[in-house]
Parts: structure tokens; sequence; C-alpha cells
């Protein structure tokens, strides 16, 4: 039998190759795809360890800083700094922006999560836990450490809002939960890019204030100017993240923050749960449902391909059947011809998703387990895929070898 189906194979190696590569491609797509899940979640991870947080501090009723927008005093770090347990806590913000680079060949635009953290405290939660080439940031402004994937150099001139930064370091593996780069400035410049209004804007809200009559009394003096600078500084932070002590459980530490504090407080695994099940759910579906399409197009083609190389061979296999050839040798044949086109399309695949992997703008990761379950659902298909040419030729007539 394995002799049969071997010549078989050799005499049409051309067609078995073509459809091999053909369908390689579309399961290095499948296994791609696996990959952008694996590393949207995996992203998620790293961003959860590398905050350094035990625990998110964030806006009551919300989904914390990652999933929706949260909004806290900034001034609140300090009395969660002396509750029971906490051993450090550090104010943090967040904005997905575009950031410019400047320089003589003009702008160049870069999406990337701009993060606020505390200046003058490194090793905190919010810091970049290391990096792979600079240094920190020392100043109050105007320096920023960015993730190497945002293709900014030590040195590059940055523009955020209005206002223009150093790279003074450059991090690694710094990213979103959907991918992007990270680029870390001093907290208050992060606080004016999130919150504070443009110029214009500033301008057209004073004017409305100075018109307003309750604002504007002739009695109170100093009432108009203190609204005024209320509505052009800005005291709020996303999140607050805090490092417990080893002894301490982190629900210990959690519940008197809930308790007192009015705030919602979210663990490592709560984190977690949010990123993976809510964030990444709906890219998880769509992926999933691309996979079941490709998993469809796969089969009908493996079945598309059996059933010619089958149809081709009629009068062979009605020869066979005349010599005596049971129809398990038969089966045998078209299903070990079905399998070794699943193997050297995996096999295709495979190699094409290695190598195609590294260009992609987003982190792919590519898991044994993924490759091991691809390689027995593509044997799968391929078996399923011969039942029809399996069929069709249990139910050649032997007359047909001599013509009849």
């Amino acid at each position: 039998m394995i002799s049969l189906a071997g010549r078989d194979i050799l005499h049409a190696w051309g067609q078995v190759i073509f459809a091999g590569v053909g369908r390689g491609l579309l399961i290095g797509v499948t296994l791609t795809m696996a990959g952008v899940y694996r590393g949207m979640v995996d992203d998620g991870k790293v961003l959860l360890d590398n905050s350094g947080a035990d625990l998110w501090v964030v806006q009551k009723d919300t989904l914390g800083p990652y999933a929706e927008s949260s909004s806290i005093p900034d001034d609140l770090w300090r009395s969660i700094r002396t509750m029971p347990g906490v051993a450090e806590a550090a104010n943090i913000t967040y904005l997905t922006m575009q950031v410019a680079r400047r320089s003589n060949a003009g702008d160049q635009d870069v999406r990337a999560m701009v993060v606020g953290i505390t200046v003058g405290e490194a090793g905190t939660p919010g810091w970049p836990p290391q990096l792979v080439a600079g240094r920190q940031i020392t100043r109050a402004h105007y320096e920023a450490v960015a993730d190497i994937a945002t293709g900014f150099q030590l040195g590059d001139t940055l523009k955020i809002r209005r206002n223009h930064y150093t790279v003074v370091g450059l991090t690694r593996r710094m990213v979103s939960s959907s991918g992007d780069p990270m680029v870390f400035i001093p907290l208050k410049d992060a606080q004016e890019a999130q919150f504070l209004k443009d110029n214009n804007a500033i301008l057209m809200q004073r004017k409305r204030t100075e018109a307003n009559p309750a604002f504007n009394r002739h009695g109170v003096p100093g009432l108009l100017d203190a609204v005024i600078a209320s509505q052009t500084s800005n005291s709020s932070v996303n999140a607050v993240l805090v490092r417990i002590q080893p002894e301490f459980s982190q629900e210990e530490v959690a519940e008197p923050i809930r308790r007192w504090k009015r705030l919602t407080v979210y663990d490592r695994a709560q984190m977690e749960s949010i990123l993976v099940g809510k964030l990444i759910a709906t890219s998880a579906k769509q992926i999933g449902m691309f996979l079941v399409i490709l998993a469809l197009v796969s089969a009908a083609i493996v079945a598309f391909i059996i059933y010619t190389l089958t149809m081709d061979k009629i009068r062979e296999i009605a020869v066979l059947k005349l010599i005596g050839t049971r129809n398990r040798t038969i089966a045998g044949m078209i299903l070990q011809q079905a399998l070794v086109l699943g193997v050297i399309g995996f096999v295709v695949g495979k190699i094409s998703a290695t190598f195609a992997a590294p260009l992609f703008p987003k982190y792919v990761l590519l898991t044994p387990v993924d490759s091991v379950f691809g390689f027995f659902a593509v044997l799968t298909i391929c078996v399923l895929s011969s039942i029809v040419a399996i069929r069709m030729a249990l139910k050649v007539d032997p007359a047909e070898a001599i013509g009849g």
C-alpha cells in the first residue's frame, strides 16, 4: 500500500508540491493569526509585570486605567502610602496618542502610549524596570524614555502636544495592551498633555468665565482669578500603583483602601482578567472566526485536490480492483496522499509563519503548543477531506479497466 501511494505521489509530484505549498501558505496565515492573539495576551501580561505594582487604585466603579478612563486626585497617593501593608505608592497617567519625532527630514508620527511617572524615584511602581541604553528621567520636564519599538534613538527630539522632549533612555518590551510602544515622560508634563486644553480653548473658556456674573463680582476680589486658575490647572492622575509589603496579602491591603477612600482597587489577577477577558475578548472572537474560515477553506482545497488526483487515476483504481486489491488498500493509498499533502503544507506553513512573525508591527508569539495542535488539526482536516475521494474510488466498477 505504501509503495503504491509513494509511486503515485512521485508520478504527480509537481501537483502535490504545488498544492502543498499553496495550502502551506494558508496554514502559515493560520499559525500567524494564532500568534497574534497569543502576542496580545502576552503584551497584556508584560504590561502588568513591568508596572511593578501589586494593586491598581482607580476611580470608583471604573475598570482601571487600561480599559477605560479613570481620574483621581494626584495627592491621594500620600494617604494611601501611610495605610497598613503599603510599601510604595506612585501616581501614573496613561494616554495613547501620536508622538512626533522632529528631524531634518521632517516630522515622523508614531502611535504610542505616553506614560507619566514621578521624577526622581527610579524603581518605584510605574517606572521602566530596565534600560537597554541611556539613563532614566532625572529632570522635572522635557525628558523622555522610549521603547525601542518606537524607532526613536537617544538624543531624538519628540513633540507631545505643544512641548518638546529629548530621548535620554531606551527600554524594551514596554507596550500597552494593544501593542503600542510606551514613551515615559515626567508626571506633570503628562498631566498637561492629557488633561489641559490648548491655548485657544483656554482663551475661550476664560472669556466665558469673565462674562459670567456669578464669577465676576465687584464685591469679591480675587474670585475670578481663582476660578480661571482652577480651569487652567490640573491635579488628576489615572491611577495609583501600589506595591505591598511581603507579610501582607493583596486583599488585606486593598479592602481598607476601598472602604475608607471610596475607590476601586484591583489586584493582579483582576487586572489580567480585565485585559484578557474584556479588552482582548473581541479581538479573540474575530481571530477565532477567521481561523474557522481558514480551516474550512483549507479543507475545501484539500478535498478538491485529492478528488482531482483520484479522478485522474480512475482507470488505475479499476485495474487494482480487477486484480483483487482490497478496498481498504485503495482507501489507505488515497488517505496517505492526503496526509503527505498535509505534512508538506504544515512544514511550509510553519516556516512561512516563523519568518513572517518578526515583520509584523505588533508582537506575534508562536508557541510549541499551537504548533502541535495545528499539526494534528491539519492531519484531521486531511483525513476528513479525503472521505469524498475515497467513497468515489470505492464505487469504481472494475469493468472500467477493460473499457466496460
